[in-house]
């Protein structure tokens, strides 16, 4: 295999532990060819796809979709800026969405911790009597809620941000 790199020179180029690669490449994401020792050899366009997926990961994107997308592309080839162009789009919702929870928890934690209180079911701004528990776990105020229940900002007690 001409241009090949070792699993640690991978591991070094991009940053990702080798226990992590043979991972992905148990799931199919990343490639490698075997010697006559049976010691593994990465294409060096393996360090794109590498970074393709460690770039979808930081950005929520589960293993199962990556490998969907990277599944997507023809011949299996490492992906261009049009291909992450048209990949990202599909995404583009949830990470939006994704932002806009993380915007809100960021302001609220900011206004909770300011207060001192750091206790979300005794706080008496947010969820006065703890009248949140009845509506079950989890964070109730930062979660987006179904079709049927009312938007944080109806809520008694709640500050609209």
């Amino acid at each position: 295999m001409h241009e090949s790199l070792t699993i640690g020179q991978l591991s070094d180029r991009s940053g990702v532990a080798p226990s992590a690669l043979r991972y992905y490449e148990r799931l199919g994401l990343i490639r490698a060819e075997r010697t006559g020792g049976n010691q593994r050899r990465y294409a060096r366009i393996e360090l794109r796809r590498v970074a393709f997926i460690r770039i979808s990961q930081q950005v929520g994107i589960s293993l199962e979709e990556i490998r969907a997308a990277l599944d997507s592309l023809p011949a299996s080839r490492t992906p261009t800026a049009a291909d992450w162009a048209r990949l990202s789009s599909a995404w583009r919702q949830r990470l939006d969405e994704r932002i806009r929870l993380m915007t809100k928890l960021r302001d609220d934690l900011d206004g909770c911790i300011g207060c001192g209180c750091l206790s979300l079911d005794r706080c008496t701004l947010y969820n006065p009597g703890d009248t949140l528990a009845g509506e079950g776990p989890g964070a109730r105020l930062v979660l987006p809620r179904s079709a049927a229940g009312p938007a944080p900002e109806q809520e008694v007690g709640v500050r609209p941000s």
